[in-house]
């Protein structure tokens, strides 16, 4: 229940004590959304929401609340009707007739929309005006309910619709629909505070089909039928205080499951798999019976809900008590490859609920704790689940990915904090895109930024303790909770947002030490640290020389001042050193412990205590070290490289028990090719007590040396007998035995190594027959008759295999390749594909992998020059309809084929897949794949490089993907890897060469042409009210965008001239507000100008681009709603905004008040648009949808607006 009252009237004071401000000039505590009808044919919404809301400033007279897409029909604050506006910036970043086509200009102006409508800076879509009647009402801070009708028609983001193309009803064709999106994306289903900082209490109501199911957030209080039984309306419950951010839905035919362990938690599922979510959810309750005990607390919530749905935005989101799955996440208990994943996904959403869903966030600047505790308490539980070496060796995977993207990136920055908005101050100068809002990043950057967190929550771990570190996120459980509990208090909400100062001082306050160096060093600055390491031994003084090296020069990278941990494993014993790396120190001295080797053997012990015999021969007799570590613990964000003689690494490969150690050694390997290094390599593959993942790479590694031993290797192919002797008959050596894969390690194993040894090589650089003719020996004895375990991934490997041994045709007198004149390995190869591809039709595999694996092979066979290429059997895999792993690996193949043959035509099928594809996660995996294999780089000369292809990509990141900000981000990407920057080279110069920029009198030159390096450090104009007059450019990050925005004629086009394909009675494209007059025939501008008193009225015909006046002067309502910015409107000015005359929904006038457009304020620009036409409309300033009533006039007319 909402509370009542007029209790919040303390509120700012109270929740300044703790630290949290709200942006906002009211506190919300309750909202109710409801959805009364949903058509799946149509794809369409319609609904209501009602806000409940306290002001906590005495002038509140205007509400911002977040909108995309909704259409709104009507908005009543206490049953009274309400005047609105609705404006959002970011549908068009800069408008269409701008010849503007650099990069930097474009993320500045993004940058700014978004910021615009941040509810974090207390802005919004929907700018609602409080009725005059309530002015007396909100002086009192009594509370308001805002009541919105809204509908969604055929949405593009946020709420996503699966309806299969096949016979029958909605329920029997599985048709479903479920929200998503990236960050806080709720606002494009529902009109709410799109914060994670705004928590209230939620009341939902969904009204569907009698056969479907509604599933959302809380408990589910009652099930009520409509008296003809065929819709039922599902209404939930939501005590807990939850962000709208949090808040989702999914509706389908779903079959239902209550979890036997746990009977609060209920697992959904789509018709007819519900004997795999059995499966594939039974182990969840370890999850839950595992964070609880860490975090010694109970679940917060009163419920669980997994729903596991089709075309899945990505594989895991997490929401307040739910979480949606991909359905692809479903397994039986055969599959052994997708168990590991499927359990990491759910151990991840349920990490969530914990930090991200109960406890949210203040502000975007402290997302990375949350994303850090969640990751942290994910990789407790995989250590728990998995052991000690899987979990290390996702730490060091998890540190290499990190390390690369900063290193190639320039840097990945977790707390971002901006000054003024200068250029310089600037702390992600070197990025092609602002971080100063999660809906800027690039994906990329954004999975680094988590993967970045969690390893420096490691960090903090190391240096406090992990006792400490679960003691400082009981606390934060703690005072959520019983903040949660205050149901009457919401000033005592704010306790459930956990801040960046809030979480350092309870660590301080929890374990007495001050970690700020470790903070300034990871969090608030970005970049790694690159050790170039080497050591030499000093026999006279038994002392170890070692010399480590920073680079801090090259971008991503940053300086090491502290402590750095070196482990010396020497004859005696294994020793841990502490060294301080300081300011200029390059060299340190290390003491030995042990003399060079004695003549009498004995064991030697290792750093886990066990002691081995080792062979001493390969070592170097004066010298007591067997290798030598740098941060073994990987307590440093770093890269090393380290120098030492291969029997250091050999020894380190046999003898260190860290697989992370292990897998170090591998990759030094590769560069010592000798026959030692062989052995060392084969022994582990031999060495069942090894990490399996070590032996794998083991593989790979081996493959490699031989290739670079080829003319010295004797003995048959490296690994055939090893895998022999593992795996095939005693009697008959070629034939595999049948398959039992119950040894995990052994099948992985079992794998791994054909596809390695296809990666062998002889003197000709040829694959040698005998590799050939084995693996596919393997593939035709393959039995899995006895197996309990599925065999497909094993089979997709061998296909795997077979692509890796093949190597570029030879042509002859370049003849042409017929099925007749090819190489016989070849048709070998091509056969066994067809022949599983044909197969695949009839019984596929799980997931389709063979299929996957056959498509990659025909490929790698095009490329090498054996077939044709040809990209129309990977175009019609791609196709919408067939399984979304097929499709992305058909996609992948025509990407590269676009690359390899320069080919227009498929980059243009490719974006067009990238606009209309109805499933968002294969348009976002497209603008992926080109991104990481373009058709041209921003230095090249390719013939693709067009000027319809700078248009054709500029306008998808402009206008086509503003429902969707993952995919806008990717198309940036795309850009930027294309083209840069700057300007694309392949444009001409823009023709318009000078503005003239009437408010000051003067022209200028058009900032399209202005260069890169004078753009970026542009200040802002000599006006000094620039800012004031632009909507949306407050604060904007960089100053000359006000600039480039105010006197930039083609940069901000408005809507009077609109395209005449705008659909009438669908809500109008950006503009003004609109008058009618039934005198004037044509479309006049009165314009008072800031300087002076007096209006001009002007001929909108005669007038050359009416649309700079509009883009100039017209500034939308810009009413202060804080103390703070009262100064602009005296108060006793209410009067001035008193309209002229207004119009209902229904578009007839009505005597409630409605906006003017005049403000009684300084430098305010007065536009009044006369049209001769029978209904008003409100259009508006920045590039926006707005709702309006009926238009009726003539054709011209209608052009003309």
């Amino acid at each position: 229940m909402p509370p009542s009252g007029s209790e919040p009237a303390r509120m700012n004071r109270k929740k300044g004590d703790k630290g949290f401000e709200s942006p906002r000039p009211y506190k919300l505590t309750h909202q109710v959304v409801c959805i009364n009808n949903i058509n799946f044919q149509r794809k369409s919404v319609v609904g209501f929401v009602e806000l409940t809301i306290f002001p906590t400033v005495t002038n509140l007279n205007r509400i911002k609340l977040n909108s995309k897409q909704c259409r709104i029909y009507r908005v009543r604050i206490n049953d009274l009707e309400a005047a609105f506006i609705y404006n959002d910036p970011t549908l068009e970043v800069c408008h269409n007739e701008s010849k503007q086509r650099n990069l930097n200009y474009f993320s500045n102006a993004y940058a700014a929309a978004v910021s615009a409508v941040d509810p974090d800076a207390g802005n919004g879509e929907l700018c609602i005006k409080v009725p005059s009647e309530l002015w007396k009402h909100v002086d009192e801070l009594k509370v308001l309910k805002i009541h919105i009708n809204f509908s969604l028609d055929q949405p593009k983001g946020g709420l996503h619709f699966v309806v299969p193309s096949v016979e029958g009803s909605m329920a029997e064709r599985g048709a479903h629909v479920f929200s998503c999106g990236y960050q806080n994306s709720t606002r494009f289903w529902f009109p709410c505070v799109d914060s994670y900082s705004e928590l209230c209490t939620w009341k939902l109501e969904f009204t569907v089909d009698a056969a479907m199911v509604a599933v959302s957030n809380g408990d589910l209080v009652e099930t009520v039928y409509t008296h003809d039984m065929r819709k039922k309306t599902f209404h939930y419950m939501l005590t807990i205080p939850t962000a709208a951010s949090n808040i989702s839905l999914a509706i389908g035919p779903f079959e239902i499951l209550v979890d036997p362990y746990m009977h609060e938690v209920t697992h959904f599922c789509l018709p007819q798999l519900l004997p795999l979510l059995k499966h594939t959810t039974s182990y969840l309750h370890e999850v839950f019976e595992f964070y609880e005990e860490i975090l010694t607390c109970r679940y917060p919530y009163s419920c669980f809900k997994t729903v596991f749905i089709d075309e899945a935005y990505v594989e895991v989101a997490a929401y307040a008590s739910m979480s949606i799955f991909s359905t692809n996440l479903l397994h039986s208990a055969m599959i052994i490859d997708e168990t590991p994943l499927t359990r990491r996904c759910l151990a991840q959403s349920l990490a969530q609920q914990f930090f991200g869903c109960f406890i949210s966030r203040m502000s975007w600047s402290d997302e990375w704790v949350l994303k850090g505790i969640s990751g942290y308490i994910y990789g407790l539980w995989m250590k728990k689940t998995f052991g000690v070496n899987e979990y290390r060796h996702w730490i060091k995977e998890e540190l290499d990915k990190i390390v690369a993207y900063e290193l190639k990136t320039g840097g990945v920055l977790l707390h971002p904090i901006f000054g003024g908005g200068k250029e310089k101050d600037n702390p992600a100068s070197h990025l092609h895109f602002s971080i100063k809002h999660p809906h800027t990043l690039s994906w990329e950057y954004y999975t680094m930024f988590q993967c970045k967190a969690h390893l420096v929550m490691r960090l903090i771990e190391n240096r406090i303790s992990m006792e400490f570190m679960l003691q400082v996120f009981n606390k934060l459980l703690s005072l959520a909770s019983t903040a949660s509990s205050q149901k009457f208090q919401s000033h005592m909400w704010s306790q459930m947002l956990v801040s960046t100062s809030g979480f350092l001082k309870s660590i301080s306050n929890v374990s007495g030490k001050d970690i700020q160096p470790l903070i300034k060093q990871w969090v608030d600055q970005s970049g790694v640290v690159k050790f170039y390491g080497s050591f030499a031994f000093n026999r006279k003084r038994n002392v170890l020389e070692l010399e480590i090296k920073q680079d801090y020069t090259s971008p991503g990278t940053q300086k090491y001042v502290g402590p750095l941990k070196v482990t010396v494993q020497e004859l005696d014993g294994s020793f841990n050193h502490t060294l301080q790396i300081e300011e200029n120190s390059l060299k340190h001295d290390i003491p030995c412990h042990s003399k060079s080797r004695r003549n009498k053997k004995k064991k030697i012990p290792l750093m886990n205590g066990e002691e081995v015999d080792m062979d001493l021969s390969a070592m170097d007799a004066d010298s007591p070290l067997l290798w030598i570590r740098i941060d073994p613990d990987m307590s440093v964000l770093r890269k090393v490289e380290f120098e030492q003689a291969d029997f250091m690494w050999q020894y380190q490969l046999r003898y260190e028990r860290d697989v992370v150690a292990q897998q170090e050694s591998i990759l030094a390997l590769e560069k010592f090719p000798t026959p030692a290094s062989r052995l060392a390599l084969t022994d582990i593959l031999e060495q069942e007590q090894c990490f399996y993942r070590v032996r794998m790479s083991a593989c790979f590694c081996l493959a490699k040396i031989a290739n670079s031993m080829v003319s010295t290797w004797t003995g048959p192919p490296a690994m055939k007998s090893l895998f022999t002797r593992m795996f095939c008959c005693k009697t008959c050596p070629n034939i595999v035995k049948t398959n039992n894969f119950i040894s995990f390690q052994s099948y992985f194993l079992q794998k791994t190594m054909p596809v390695a040894m296809a990666l062998l090589r002889d003197v000709h650089n040829l694959c040698p027959k005998e590799v050939l003719t084995f693996i596919l020996d393997l593939i035709k004895y393959n039995d899995n008759r006895k197996n309990k375990f599925s065999d497909n991934y094993y089979r997709a490997e061998m296909i795997d295999a077979l692509a890796n041994s093949v190597t570029p045709a030879v042509s002859v007198n370049n003849e042409v390749r017929t099925l007749d004149n090819l190489n016989p390995d070849v048709r070998l190869i091509l056969e066994e594909i067809t022949r599983f591809l044909n197969m695949e039709k009839l019984l596929p595999s799980y997931r389709h992998t063979i299929t996957v694996s056959c498509l990659r092979a025909i490929r790698v066979l095009q490329k090498n020059g054996h077939v044709p290429s040809d990209p129309s059997l990977f175009k019609s895999y791609a196709e919408y309809g067939h399984f979304v792993d097929i499709r992305i690996a058909a996609l992948e193949a025509v990407v590269d084929y676009t690359k390899v043959d320069r080919s227009y035509e498929e980059l243009q099928w490719l974006l067009n897949m990238i606009q209309d594809d109805p499933v968002p996660y294969v348009r976002h995996k497209i603008l992926n794949m080109l991104t990481k294999n373009p058709p041209f780089t921003k230095n090249m000369e390719s013939p693709l490089c067009n000027e319809a292809l700078v248009d054709q990509l500029w306008k998808l990141m402009n206008s086509g993907t503003s429902h969707d900000w993952r995919l806008r981000c990717g198309a940036v990407d795309l850009y930027f890897t294309l083209f840069g920057l700057s300007r694309p080279s392949c444009l001409p110069l823009p023709e318009l060469g000078l503005v003239l920029n009437l408010k000051e009198k003067k022209a200028v030159l058009n900032p399209t042409i202005i260069p890169e390096a004078v753009a970026g450090n542009q200040e802002a104009g000599s006006n000094p009210n620039s800012h004031a007059q632009l909507v949306g450019f407050q604060n904007t990050e960089d100053d000359h965008l006000a600039k480039e925005a105010s006197c930039n004629i083609s940069s901000h086009q408005q809507g009077v001239k609109r395209k005449a394909d705008t659909p009438l009675g669908s809500p109008l494209e950006p503009g003004q507000i609109l008058e009618k007059n039934e005198d004037s025939s044509k479309v006049k501008l009165k314009i008072r100008f800031s300087n002076s008193q007096d209006e001009e009225e002007i001929d909108m015909d005669t007038v050359h681009d009416s649309q700079a006046f509009i883009s100039h002067h017209l500034n939308m309502l810009e009413r202060p709603s804080t103390p703070g910015l009262s100064k602009y409107r005296p108060v006793s000015s209410r009067s001035t905004l008193i309209p002229q005359h207004s119009s209902s929904c229904d578009g007839t006038p009505t005597t409630k008040p409605q906006w003017s457009m005049e403000l009684a304020r300084k430098g305010t620009g007065k536009i009044i648009i006369q049209i001769k036409s029978k209904h008003s409309m409100l259009m508006n300033y920045h590039g926006s949808k707005i709702w309006s009533s009926s238009f009726e006039g003539t054709e011209s007319e209608k052009q003309d607006i």
